[in-house]
């Protein structure tokens, strides 16, 4: 039996705690030494969390092979007398999952888990999934962007994807509170550094790929492959693949999946975009208005129409989304009007209620292609101008900020600047970064600027007219800015409603 297939059976029997803190440990313990994100050799952090583990008295170490040869670890092994071992593996974060999944009893679950990735739409459709499992009286669990939440328990998220050790012991937890189904966000991240190792997925949804995260991922290329890892190397070979025929990513996807004998399902709003070898559910926009959405589905000679109040063409998208997974999950297309009393996500076009009449909303969007999308669902309603604040955070992907601009600029009337979370950036400096996606803007669009968030969108307010809508985008959900390393409150419609209540 070699060490790690050893330690699995200490830690399912529980004699043996899997730890990842080094501060955390108690003897006898586990203790797994995760790489920092993108470094592949050792680093001068982990050693010392392994000799801190180890001066705790944790019973084994589990590290890369590099760390492991270090003198100075293996100089605190022998002073251990042999009361502590290592085992060095290639993958420390695969080995962890393994290790949670046997002291959890995570290896199967008695409900089915999805996963949901992609660049945008996660969150919606994690919340469409959780709306109709309830409809059809269902206990649900969700993990995502906004919160964890099961039966009898509800916590903000610190992460999309949590990591792996806390991620297995909420799976269980959702078994001990009688789960029936879970959905889980997964970003790309999560999967690149394999905190999702071990999770027996039933089912995977891909969204679309589009620009985000590349200070991380280098290229999208890279980008691609983290989500791919998704469906190409996580446990159930089994398991559902539902993925996005519309999307240039998504059709490359359903082609690998197929080339390799699998059979996903792909899912789209032109037919012509169906890949050979797969299954495909189509789906026509009826009409599309500031009430909502009416479609018209077509699957393997069924046909069937649903109307939501949800609106914009990418939400329709979304819903096609779901309804592929439902109907590869045992449900029928008479289910899926139970989809049509789901009026929204917290921060996704959320409209913020006035009593002054005025159409404004809060969203999430923060990449080129979720603003274009945000914006073009307001233009395709007809409202007579879209007034548009946004801005762009700090440390993280400076090539986007011309092209959030750009989008801005290209669906607006009004266009104001501003702050987002800038983190330990100066925001002036973010915002001149933006500044050059403006320089090709449509003839007629005013381009403003104001750094402070909050005046920047009261500004908005100020120059709405009967017929426009205004949107607030960045944000979300969100109740803080970041600035520096703090989290100061701030809600993008507390902010509305206050400016709204004294106009």
């Amino acid at each position: 039996m070699n060490s790690i297939a050893m330690l699995k059976e200490e830690a399912r029997e529980k004699r043996a705690r899997v730890c990842t803190h080094s501060g955390k440990v108690a003897p006898g313990d586990i203790f797994v030494s995760i790489p920092s994100a993108r470094k592949e050799t050792f680093d001068e952090e982990s050693v010392r969390y392994c000799l801190d583990a180890l001066e705790k008295g944790a019973g084994w170490i589990v590290c890369a092979p590099s760390i492991a040869a270090r003198p100075e670890l293996r100089s605190a092994l022998l002073k251990k007398g042999g009361r502590s071992a290592v085992a060095a593996v290639d993958s420390p974060a695969i080995a962890l999952g393994e290790l949670c999944s046997a002291q959890f009893g995570t290896q199967t679950l008695p409900f089915p888990l999805v996963a949901v990735t992609g660049t945008n739409g996660k969150t919606t459709i994690t919340y469409l999934l959780e709306y109709f499992w309830r409809e059809q009286g269902l206990r649900t669990g969700v993990m995502g962007t906004i919160s964890y939440r099961w039966p009898g328990h509800c916590e903000d998220a610190p992460l999309t994807t949590p990591d792996c050790l806390w991620l297995h012991e909420m799976l269980s937890r959702m078994r001990e509170a009688r789960v029936d189904a879970a959905v889980m966000e997964c970003s790309s991240h999560a999967l690149d550094q394999n905190r999702v190792a071990g999770i027996p997925f039933s089912a995977a949804l891909f969204t679309n790929l589009t620009q985000d995260h590349l200070d991380y991922h280098g290229a999208m290329e890279a980008y691609y492959a983290a989500k791919a890892k998704l469906f190409f190397e996580q446990p159930r070979k089994d398991k559902i693949a539902v993925i996005n025929a519309d999307d240039p990513y998504g059709r490359k996807l359903l082609a690998a999946m197929a080339n390799k004998g699998e059979c996903p399902v792909g899912y789209g709003l032109d037919p012509a975009n169906a890949v050979p070898g797969t299954r495909h559910l189509y789906g026509t926009v009826l009409s599309c208005s500031t009430r909502g959405l009416h479609l018209e589905m077509r699957y393997e000679g069924r046909t069937w129409q649903i109307g939501s109040p949800l609106v914009g063409g990418f939400n329709a998208l979304n819903l096609l989304a779901v309804q592929a997974y439902l109907l590869q999950s045992g449900f029928t297309s008479e289910h899926m009007a139970s989809l049509e009393g789901f009026h929204g996500v917290p921060g996704r076009l959320e409209r913020v209620r006035n009593d002054k009449g005025l159409d404004v909303f809060v969203d999430y969007a923060h990449t080129p292609d979720a603003l274009t999308k945000t914006l073009a669902a307001l233009h395709d309603v007809g409202f007579s101008r879209v007034i548009t604040v946004f801005g762009c955070g700090g440390n993280r992907d400076r090539t986007k900020r011309p092209k959030m601009a750009r989008a801005a600029a290209a669906l607006s009337a009004v266009v104001v600047l501003t702050s987002d979370n800038p983190r330990k950036e100066d925001p002036l400096a973010i915002m001149a970064d933006a500044l050059p996606g403006f320089e090709d803007a449509p003839s007629g669009v005013d381009i403003l600027q104001e750094a402070d968030r909050k005046k920047a969108i009261a500004l908005g307010v100020s120059l709405m007219r009967p017929g426009d809508a205004l949107v607030v985008a960045g944000k979300g959900h969100e109740s803080y800015q970041i600035i520096g390393e703090t989290k100061y409150p701030f809600s993008d419609q507390d902010t509305l409603r206050e400016i709204l209540s004294c106009r």
